[in-house]
């Protein structure tokens, strides 16, 4: 019996010490996250986005942005590669297949869908949905998770590039590497070429333009935070906070017709992951393991309004997530709000006061 007890420990000891002798597929930095804000004034919780429509409920799968087009039909980028249509009678179609992750989307002036794929760049595709290449490159650098998109009045496209080392689906070893590796570009129609406006950014995600256009903000989700770059005035090439310490991560943001900016919440603050960043061996132990032994995010439906000066005007809740939750985007749309989500089977429509 004690040759068996004793084997056992010798194999649990050779299994610990392989185990911590075997790369990592990260290098985690340091970071000392702020102490999140109460959730209080505007960020006050509410049950509000439970009376929101569900659109094509079990019908799609990841409809991650979505865009309005002017016959009122939904679009959105889902888990297969795929770009579905939802009809105004609900039935849902492909609208076309693009072969990687479909992530942000816009429709240009010319009525075509500017989309961020993940895997396959920033692509147009008309009407009859024709793909044409952009850009899958800038500075010599190819995109590896290009990711969400703003449109200028005169045809630029501001876009993200969110990891030039991690994909879409290595998202979360992003998450804890805590390393800049996003990079904000603008693509201009009339030279077809890309520049790069920002680099070193914690994860840059979601885009959108002023209502002037003399700024446009970038998301970093990973430091919970929103970066203004100034297009106009004396600050224009500059960037700046726009705001800091937000209660969640920031995933897309678009301009509004009723509010400046809505700001779709992945999930809320993890007290867990925020002290885990502390600790860069033990997210390097953590990057090793299988996801499902992985830190959950909390099931938690949140949508943000901001202003033109960065501050928090009110704000849409469902916790607990139990009608829309991992909420990834917010469009809105002849007085509606329409939610996407990275994983979600379904497409929210909230009816706005």
């Amino acid at each position: 019996m004690k040759k068996i007890i004793l084997g056992a420990a010798v194999a649990a000891v050779v299994s610990i010490a392989l185990f911590l002798l075997y790369p990592a597929p990260i290098d985690p930095a340091f970071w000392s996250p702020p102490k999140p804000k109460e959730m209080t004034g505007p960020l006050s919780p509410n049950t509000l986005l439970r009376n929101a429509a569900l659109l094509a409920r079990g019908k799609v799968d990841g409809p991650e942005e979505t865009a309005v087009d002017r016959l009122g039909r939904v679009y959105g980028g889902t888990q297969d590669g795929k770009i579905v249509r939802i009809l105004t009678d609900g039935t849902v179609e492909t609208f076309v297949e693009t072969g990687g992750r479909p992530l942000g989307m816009r429709f240009d002036r010319h009525g075509s869908l500017i989309v961020c794929d993940a895997y396959k760049g920033l692509l147009s595709i008309d009407p009859k949905g024709a793909v044409r290449v952009l850009s899958t490159s800038a500075e010599g650098v190819p995109f590896l998770f290009t990711d969400a998109l703003d449109i200028a009045r005169d045809g630029t496209i501001y876009f993200t590039d969110a990891s030039f080392k991690h994909n879409q689906s290595q998202y979360m070893l992003d998450l804890l590497e805590a390393r800049p590796r996003g990079r904000f570009l603008a693509w201009d129609p009339a030279s077809g070429q890309t520049r790069v406006l920002l680099r070193d950014l914690y994860f840059a995600n979601g885009v959108a333009l002023s209502p002037g256009e003399d700024f446009v903000l970038v998301n970093e989700t990973y430091r919970y935070r929103i970066v203004r770059y100034w297009l106009k005035g004396p600050r224009a090439g500059k960037s700046d906070i726009f705001i800091d310490n937000l209660p969640g991560f920031p995933d897309n943001i678009s301009a509004g017709e009723t509010q400046a900016f809505w700001v779709a919440v992945f999930t809320v603050r993890n007290k867990l992951a925020d002290r885990l960043h502390r600790f860069p061996f033990l997210k390097a132990q953590m990057s090793k393991l299988p996801r499902a032994l992985w830190p959950r995010p909390e099931p938690y439906g949140l949508v943000l309004a901001l202003d033109e000066k960065g501050n928090i005007v009110r704000s849409l809740h469902d916790p607990g997530g139990d009608r829309l939750k991992a909420i990834t985007s917010a469009v809105e749309h002849n007085g509606f709000l329409y939610l996407g989500s990275l994983h979600n089977d379904r497409v929210g429509k909230y009816r706005l006061p």
